[in-house]
């Protein structure tokens, strides 16, 4: 939004390539049933760095050589049944030298009590444990879905993004050219507001850009002589959506006389974002076009092209089809 000091994200690659223990509590102690049985004061100082997570099976039998101390360790059913039977002395040497190596953040599942001096070597070491009561597999599951989307790649672009008939479409293009207006008419017209100004987009493990606002500003619109509008309020709750995946771009260009644009479609033009190509139509800017109308049949004819018809291929084979048609019957009658 102009003037507004967000400015300064726009187009700005985003290296999340860390959170605190104390972040990843806090965002999934109610889904992932966490509560936390020690090391409060170092949940901000320790952090994940990684997505993947460790089950320290072999670190308990004494080998270290490969043991991957940044991730978030799990100690499941297996584990701890294994440190309950080690006796004090040998339980106190196996996990001390665990936490000596400076893992980020322990985890207990099952809600097992802990064994032998576990806690105060947590405490000793500043190694934050947390406890669950789920089953390990569905925890490591249900944890790694989330770390793999926190460490994701991620880019913020400046545009405006609008769910329109399932399609997420991004609209780009200079400041001032009418993206916002656009969007504004087809909100009017029953579809949903994903960002506008500012889109954070996210690449997803299975190569799905997904799209959402700062959630600060998310769901607000700037509209030049207007102002700020808050489109939830202004529109109800079936006027917004929180995150789209992103499946067709339309670049908004000044008219240019003399300029030859797209007029068969053919050529399917693509922009890349994130190492992934993702369809694009350029749209020239002229008074009296009504754009709103040409994104919402852009979107649609995307939607056709997503389950398999294309408009255009199909109306190409129609018209060779009746060529070859014309050729054989103007053979047959020379014959």
């Amino acid at each position: 939004m102009a003037d507004s000091g967000l400015s300064a994200l726009k187009a700005a690659k985003i290296m999340d390539n860390k959170i605190t223990v104390l972040e990843f509590f806090e965002e999934n102690k109610v889904k992932l049933q966490l509560k936390i049985l020690a090391g409060e004061t170092c949940l901000k100082t320790n952090t994940i760095i990684v997505s993947d997570i460790n089950r320290p099976g072999l670190a308990l039998a004494g080998y270290y050589d490969y043991f991957p101390f940044e991730r978030l360790q799990v100690f499941g059913k297996t584990e701890m049944s294994y440190l309950a039977k080690l006796g004090h002395e040998k339980a106190h040497k196996v996990i001390e030298n665990i936490f000596k190596r400076k893992i980020c953040c322990a985890v207990i599942t099952w809600d097992f009590k802990t064994p032998h001096d576990f806690l105060g070597l947590a405490k000793k070491y500043k190694i934050p444990v947390l406890t669950s009561s789920m089953h390990t597999t569905k925890f490591v599951s249900a944890a790694m879905i989330y770390l793999e989307r926190k460490f994701a790649p991620k880019i913020t672009m400046h545009g405006t993004f609008i769910d329109v008939y399932g399609i997420g479409v991004m609209v780009i293009g200079r400041s001032g050219i009418g993206k916002s207006e656009i969007a504004l008419e087809l909100v009017k017209r029953g579809h949903r507001l994903v960002a506008d100004d500012i889109v954070k987009i996210t690449k997803h493990a299975d190569g799905v850009l997904v799209g959402k606002g700062p959630s600060l500003v998310q769901h607000h619109m700037e509209i030049r002589g207007v102002g700020i509008l808050d489109i939830k309020k202004l529109f109800g709750i079936g006027a917004i959506r929180d995150e789209q995946e992103i499946q067709l771009i339309i670049r908004l260009e000044s008219w240019e006389k003399g300029k030859d644009y797209e007029r068969i479609g053919l050529d399917q033009r693509y922009e890349e974002m994130l190492g992934i190509k993702v369809p694009t139509n350029i749209l020239p800017v002229i008074s009296g076009r009504n754009l709103s109308v040409i994104v919402e049949a852009a979107a649609m004819n995307q939607r056709l092209k997503n389950q398999g018809y294309d408009a255009v291929a199909e109306l190409d084979r129609k018209i060779t089809k009746q060529i070859e048609t014309a050729k054989e019957k103007k053979n047959a009658a020379s014959r």
